[in-house]
């Protein structure tokens, strides 16, 4: 097996947390279905970029534990993003023949439409009634 192919199987992760009084860094590395840990305590709360740079420097120097066996889950892909773009894709088909595209951009412009007058209809519906009531009120207030 050559060296890529052994890089192949490789995963780290890294989390960062609060454990009273300081903020611990747990490095993990799972290869070939074994998991190794280590852990790191940094102090002061660490940024993203502070973070980044004790990796790079100081990767090679960490002393993982023993490797355990750890099962190792392959990542599925959420099923409501999966969803999602198996509908956008389905809609960039589109539909065949000019006049029924047409026909198509046609409905979408009188939807827009609809949509806005609607929209323009419930706001001065209830700006009249936003009305009726300060008149009430002014009414209220003046003893009739």
């Amino acid at each position: 097996m050559d060296r890529s192919e052994e890089l192949a199987n490789v995963s780290n992760n890294v989390k960062v947390f609060f454990e009273d009084p300081f903020w611990i860094g747990i490095f993990e590395r799972i290869s070939d279905g074994k998991m190794s840990v280590c852990k790191v305590t940094f102090g002061a709360e660490p940024k993203d970029y502070e973070v980044k740079d004790f990796i790079l420097k100081n990767y090679t120097r960490l002393r993982f534990s023993p490797a355990v066996a750890a099962a190792v889950k392959e990542q599925t892909p959420n099923p409501k993003r999966m969803q999602r773009e198996v509908r956008r894709q389905l809609q960039n088909t589109g539909i065949g023949t000019k006049a029924q595209q047409a026909l198509k951009l046609q409905q979408e412009q009188f939807k827009t439409e609809r949509k806005t007058f609607s929209r323009e209809q419930k706001e001065a519906e209830k700006q009249r009634q936003f009305e009726l009531k300060q008149q009430k009120k002014k009414e209220k207030h003046r003893g009739r």
